[in-house]
């Protein structure tokens, strides 16, 4: 490959703030359109205010929804019991916060998002790759999430208007009234997400608590009927704690983590709004481990009060609350799912590809216009298949997504925190021959990191025959033993192999001598 330039000794001259936050100083400009727009360059720090209680709103916020809600039932369907479930969820989200925290510490230090952020480790150009990759998962998560949450209207309003509602005439397959009410989803969820980020913080600080009050309701409601709780919370476990309960248990828990490997990416998009360090780790300590084992706790009692009331635990909410007697109930249940999916989806599944699109090329594609290419790809995906069974759910799907991103993850944590202890050249993260230019624009020790680990993390994946795609015996089946520690052995291999491939690199900066 063909050398750079060296790259300058110490980086431009920025404005620092007691803090710790950084912006350029007045008279840098950032006028190469090709690596930056108005939704790529760094938030100013008086524009930086989202507190401690927005952050804690924000993960509240997507926490709250259905998937959310049933993954403790995935969890059951797998042998484990209740509490096996939920011990589960609450070891997922503690051990994702920490990438979480470690990634987002750039957004409130230098106002950028996670594209930007990935130019550092894979380059300019090669910062594509990684943001590509997110936006493909987050595209299908969109779509996931805004059929199920049109199913939940759909399901809701036939209560409310009765007829012919869930007899309406079929297209591809489902009533058209259910297309109906996808589209109308699909038109409200890119027109809050349109008006901007600040929209979205005043929407997910509303919208919070109001889900939160909604999931508390079903409780009281259920318990009421059901005069106690059911035998769901008595049945014993068919795993055991023993050796039946291990191996279902690893690949399960990287199936959790998998769930939010996504964020832990591009938490960046939200947290280079901070008011500073302190505001974005204590309202994501506050808000992701603490608000998922509590959601997933009230899913079981909701669904063990169920068994008592109607002879079957009913995981799924929305099927839940439309037994409902009363058409108060059944409005105020849509109103709440509808809520709760939204707030998901535009803060989970649309800032994220909006950023990344807008990354590939800024010159022709805004944040606007890259939320509404998220959007379109949602409803040409086939999402409904990957919710078909627990299986193809926990281990295929979230096990494959949290192992390819838990190696990027492991990348940007390198590049960020060993390589350059927290360092960035803010300018030249917009700016071609500059020291993140590497060769041509592409970083080829992030790629081939990326690679090593993607192989390592994903090689071995294999499923059971007719529940999933791959072969029994896996895809490599050497790395089988390995599938079901896919995030981790991403992670730590792309750390651990990044770092040593960077290191000779660093030696190489301090001397003056090119950077190949």
């Amino acid at each position: 490959m063909t050398a750079t330039a060296p790259p300058p000794a110490e980086p431009d001259p920025v404005t620092s703030h007691p803090d710790g936050r950084v912006e350029l100083p007045p008279g840098v400009t950032l006028d190469d359109n090709r690596f930056g727009n108005e939704d790529l360059r760094p938030v100013p720090v008086a524009e930086r205010r989202w507190t401690t209680y927005n952050f804690t709103a924000l993960w509240v916020g997507m926490a709250h929804n259905i998937p959310s809600w049933t993954l403790a039932s995935g969890l059951v369907a797998l042998g484990m019991d209740w509490k096996q479930a939920v011990f589960t969820i609450a070891v997922a989200n503690v051990v994702v916060l920490l990438p979480m925290l470690l990634t987002g510490h750039a957004g409130p230090k230098y106002g950028i998002p996670f594209p930007v952020l990935a130019r550092a480790s894979f380059g300019l150009r090669g910062a594509n790759l990684p943001a590509l990759i997110r936006a493909a998962v987050a595209c299908a998560w969109f779509g996931i999430q805004t059929w199920i949450g049109g199913q939940g209207i759909y399901v809701l309003l036939g209560k409310v208007v009765g007829g012919g509602w869930e007899r309406a005439g079929e297209i591809a397959g489902y009533p058209w009234t259910l297309w109906l009410c996808f589209l109308v989803f699909w038109v409200l969820e890119l027109a809050i997400i349109y008006r901007g980020m600040e929209t979205l913080r005043r929407f997910e600080n509303w919208a919070a608590p109001f889900v939160l009050v909604g999931a508390v309701v079903l409780l009281v409601w259920i318990a009421d009927k059901a005069g106690g709780f059911g035998s769901l919370l008595d049945q014993p476990s068919r795993l055991g704690w023993g050796s039946d309960f291990w191996p279902v248990f690893f690949p399960a828990l990287m199936g959790m983590i998998g769930f939010w490997s996504t964020l832990s990416l591009n938490i960046p998009d939200f947290t280079r709004f901070g008011a500073g360090q302190r505001a974005q780790v204590w309202g994501q300590t506050l808000g992701l481990p603490t608000t998922m084992t509590a959601f997933a706790l009230l899913s079981v009692f909701v669904t063990s009060g169920s068994e008592a009331v109607y002879g079957e635990p009913i995981w799924d909410p929305v099927a839940l609350a439309g037994k409902a007697d009363n058409v108060f109930g059944l409005l105020f249940a849509l109103v709440t799912v509808l809520i709760a999916t939204v707030s998901v989806n535009i803060a989970a599944n649309v800032v994220s590809p909006a950023y990344d699109l807008a990354n590939l090329a800024p010159k022709f594609i805004t944040f606007r216009t890259g939320a509404l290419i998220t959007g379109i790809v949602g409803v040409l995906i086939f999402p409904w298949k990957l919710t078909s069974t627990p299986e193809l759910y926990i281990f295929t799907w979230l096990g494959v997504v949290g192992g390819l991103l838990g190696t990027v993850a492991g990348v940007l944590i390198a590049d960020y925190w060993i390589i350059r202890r927290t360092v960035l050249d803010l300018a030249d993260l917009y700016r071609p021959k500059g020291r993140y230019w590497y060769a041509s624009g592409w970083n080829w020790r992030a790629v081939v990191a990326f690679v090593v680990g993607g192989v390592l993390a994903v090689g071995g994946s294999a499923s059971q025959p007719g529940k999933g795609p791959f072969p029994k015996e896996g895809l490599i089946p050497f790395l089988r033993p390995l599938a079901d520690y896919g995030w981790a052995v991403g992670l730590g291999a792309s750390l651990v192999l990044y770092t040593a491939l960077m290191l000779p690199v660093g030696a190489r900066r301090t001397k003056g001598t090119p950077t190949p």
